[in-house]
């Protein structure tokens, strides 16, 4: 396919969420930074999340590769990336951030096939839900320097999806 052509892609937000068709595998939840990349999993039935990994970010295509193998070892139908929304609800820079790295994704369907299946949910509370998880006791710079609190994010995300996608 030409640079020219487009491609329909297949992205969905909580507004639109009726008309995705229906999941078929396993979903990745994303919790996109500047600085690094919280993963999460869900089982086989899209019935729960698991905080999977943090990628530290080098370079888009090395972190897309990661992804890719991270894709295929789970069998991945869909991802589901943080949608990171002012609290007003209006988009962020961050939106504009997270639809960049989507439009990337369509230009390698080597990676993350020809139409991937993308959720873009509101994360406007995840990483703060995950502070308040993360026991007080325990140093949060400790944690977020081992990428625990950017996984359990993109598990807030991916588990917000989950239940969303159970009720339609």
């Amino acid at each position: 396919m030409s640079r020219g052509q487009v491609r329909k892609k297949l992205i969905f937000t909580q507004d639109n969420l009726k008309s995705a068709p229906p999941l078929s595998g396993r979903l990745l939840g994303v919790d996109l930074g500047v600085k690094t990349i919280g993963l999460a999993i869900s089982d086989d039935l899209n019935s729960f999340a698991l905080p999977l990994e943090t990628i530290m970010r080098k370079k888009l295509s090395l972190d897309f590769q990661k992804i890719s193998l991270i894709s295929r070892e789970y069998e991945v139908f869909g991802y589901v990336l943080g949608w990171p929304l002012n609290a007003d609800g209006s988009h962020s820079g961050g939106c504009d951030r997270v639809m960049s790295f989507v439009d990337e994704m369509y230009q390698y369907p080597n990676l993350f096939g020809e139409k991937p299946w993308v959720l873009l949910w509101d994360e406007r509370f995840s990483t703060a839900s995950v502070e308040e998880m993360v026991d007080k006791s325990v140093d949060m710079k400790k944690h977020k320097a081992k990428g625990y609190v950017d996984a359990l994010a993109a598990k807030v995300i991916l588990d917000g999806a989950l239940t969303a996608l159970k009720s339609i």
